[in-house]
């Protein structure tokens, strides 16, 4: 059966998923049964397409590369142009909406009105931003339910790395009473950066001229880019109605070379953790640079790497390390949600 999907949002993203729909279609049709179909695309900025019997998804990407925007995607029989993002929502063919907005995460806005839409709309909701599923969770969870249609975010946490599926999934079972771990690829390379004597503002400024921190670093540096993830985790995978307001939350600013060298001597090492714990019904978490000794998992983590750690009580301990970000594992956190989807994998 064909997935309708309507890309609301066509960063690098959006194209990244275009890119590994176009690769990946004969092994997703032929090994896993599952065909994908893109029906519309709609960016504020790059335009508007809608063609209910599928978009060329070859000359939707030579078109967006050579050109930058959607206008000189040739007419076809049926194509409809600039439908703005609520009329694509509603108006379109689409089964589910993948919503890749740039949102606000003060307000999860437009992506929680987008959502809003779609379910009204008796269509499924695939996304990666964060803000809207930390802000509004159960409001967003509960009218899906009513509505009989689903709400995905794998890529939310750690892109790629499947940091809400596999506990909700392969440790299901287990009573997960801690979950800790490193979920900002810009800081830890920056601690990294650090640990070799680096200053804070010149790792900073590597950062930004890698692209892993944005030209104003606040919401990696102070740790608000965590704490949405620490409330998402909180509220999917451990049933805690966390709110951003119940996080404790520090960043890494105020760290210095004499601090690194510190914990050196301590055989320890500086890493901003994201943590939850449930102790008899008190919760505590919080965001935070810790010390942590060098035999945790969590202090082997380099670079722009994430990890994560959740404290099981049958299993054990259990470290996930993966990429946090990215193009291509981003684009990837989408399929995998497109691909539950179809195989009815909630």
């Amino acid at each position: 059966m064909t997935q309708k999907v309507a890309l609301v949002g066509f960063g690098g993203v959006g194209q990244g998923l275009v890119e590994i729909l176009r690769t990946k279609k004969p092994m997703l049709e032929s090994e896993l049964g599952v065909d994908v179909q893109i029906v519309a695309v709609t960016d504020i900025k790059k335009g508007a397409l809608y063609q209910p019997e599928g978009l060329d998804l070859n000359k939707l990407m030579k078109t967006v590369k050579e050109t930058g925007n959607l206008s000189n995607y040739t007419d076809e029989p049926g194509l409809i142009r600039d439908l703005d993002s609520i009329q694509t929502i509603k108006e379109t063919n689409a089964d589910t909406i993948v919503e890749i907005t740039y949102t606000d995460v003060k307000t999860g806005q437009p992506a929680i009105d987008h959502c809003k839409t779609a379910f009204e709309h008796g269509k499924n909701v695939v996304m990666t931003n964060k803000g809207p599923v930390a802000l509004a969770y159960k409001e967003l969870s509960e009218k899906a339910k009513e509505n009989g249609v689903q709400l995905l975010f794998e890529g939310t946490v750690m892109s790629g790395t499947p940091a809400l599926r596999m506990p909700l999934t392969t440790l299901v079972g287990n009573e997960i009473n801690e979950i800790r771990g490193i979920f900002n690829g810009t800081t830890n390379y920056m601690l990294t950066e650090m640990e070799s004597g680096i200053a804070y503002e010149d790792a900073l400024r590597q950062a930004q001229k890698l692209g892993y921190a944005e030209a104003d670093p606040t919401s990696d540096v102070e740790g608000y880019d965590v704490l949405y993830k620490v409330v998402i985790l909180a509220n999917v995978v451990m049933g805690i109605p966390l709110k951003k307001e119940d996080v404790s939350c520090k960043g890494i600013s105020q760290l210095t070379l004499d601090d690194i060298n510190q914990a050196k001597e301590e055989n320890k090492r500086w890493k901003l953790i994201g943590k939850i714990q449930n102790e008899a019904g008190k919760v505590r978490a919080s965001v935070a640079p810790e010390k942590i000794p060098l035999n945790d998992p969590l202090a082997s983590i380099s670079g722009a790497t994430n990890a994560i750690t959740y404290e099981c009580d049958l299993s054990g301990p259990i470290t996930l390390v993966g990429a946090g970000a990215g193009i291509p594992e981003t684009g990837f956190a989408l399929l995998i949600d497109l691909i539950n989807l179809e195989k009815g994998n909630y």
